[in-house]
């Protein structure tokens, strides 16, 4: 279900944005949504014969030459593609990105949706700014919230990112890095198995020689769910639901994975896209580990120091209780384990 208390971008006026939206618009696009509609023509025609934003040829005042502009650019503007990368789709694909609310908060931010990094060639996808409360809202039919986890509290995220559409695999790690640490090679389809057994620093490494950057603990978290305030990112409070979405289950002799990690995109994405957010592997991010504040909080990037740091989503080992949006759980920079991997994102 859709969670009725977070505000997208595309739906609130007061969602602060960064990207610079009057450079990025299109001629008549009068609300700034990247789209030419109705709503810009009834802006239009109730400044008719005065001055004022519908005024697109700047000769004073609107009139019948602003109209024709604003009809000659009707529909969807252009999507803007960062220059690290290749389109692959402009707009979100309906079928993908179900939720037409996340589907308006995606275009209105005029980027591409779907692009692959040019020098790795690894598909990302576009996470719009949006407002979102962070933490465990509700628990799941056979766990409660943990106290980690808590007080649940507004976050707000002011600008897009770029995220990995799945995890980092074997092979990817292995072109750019020269060799393969997973304790899973060598298994079927291993090249397209998480990498795996890469500690925090180490990945820094990684990271050098791409150009991309772990995402914050809030950005992970919102992207992750996707519109939903359940403890699972489709929608649901039942346990026994997870396997559709995630590999998890090992340490209890339950779940789906066979003890090992699997091919990443095995199971059903989440309502942004993205693959194996929940299971497969923990995937570290970039905060140091610090409790929850209960106050609302802008772009927030974890505590200040520390000597543990975070990571998300559960993995392969867990039970349903870690592989939730919310689960929360912090290591040492060095660890390096046999479930856990990453996801890297990237700056427009």
């Amino acid at each position: 279900m859709n969670n009725l208390t977070i505000q997208l971008c595309a739906s609130i006026a007061t969602c602060a944005l960064s990207i610079n939206t009057a450079a990025e618009s299109c001629v008549g696009d009068l609300n700034a949504d990247h789209a030419v509609t109705g709503s810009d023509l009834g802006t239009l025609l109730g400044q008719w014969g005065q001055p004022g934003s519908g005024d697109l040829d700047g000769n004073g005042e609107v009139g019948g030459s602003d109209l024709g502009l604003l009809l000659g650019g009707w529909g969807v503007c252009p999507a803007t593609v960062p220059n690290w990368a290749t389109l692959v789709e402009a707009q979100p694909d309906p079928t993908v990105v179900t939720d037409p609310i996340l589907r308006a908060a995606i275009v209105a931010t005029g980027r591409a949706w779907r692009v692959r990094h040019t020098a790795t060639q690894m598909e990302m996808l576009l996470v719009p700014p949006g407002v979102f409360p962070m933490g465990c809202i509700m628990g799941s039919s056979e766990y409660d919230c943990e106290q980690v986890e808590q007080p649940v509290h507004t976050v707000t995220l002011t600008g897009a990112i770029y995220l990995a559409r799945y995890e980092v695999t074997q092979q990817q790690w292995q072109t750019q890095m020269g060799s393969n640490p997973a304790h899973f090679q060598g298994f079927p389809n291993s090249p397209d198995r998480p990498v795996e057994q890469v500690s925090w620093l180490v990945i820094q490494g990684f990271l050098d020689a791409t150009g991309f950057q772990l995402p914050t603990e809030a950005e992970w978290e919102y992207a992750c769910r996707a519109g939903t305030d359940t403890p699972f990112h489709n929608g649901s409070t039942v346990d026994a639901t997870v396997g559709d979405v995630a590999w998890y289950g090992a340490c209890c002799g339950e779940g789906n994975c066979g003890a090992q990690t699997q091919p990443v995109g095995g199971k059903a994405a989440n309502r942004f896209g993205f693959h194996d957010m929940l299971g497969n592997v923990h995937e570290w991010v970039s905060d140091w580990y610090g409790p929850y504040a209960a106050n609302a909080q802008s772009n927030p990037v974890g505590a200040a120091d520390g000597t543990t740091r975070m990571m998300r989503g559960g993995s392969w080992l867990s039970d349903t209780d870690d592989v939730r949006s919310s689960h929360r759980c912090y290591y040492p920079p060095d660890w390096s384990l046999i479930s856990v991997g990453f996801r890297v994102a990237k700056t427009p």
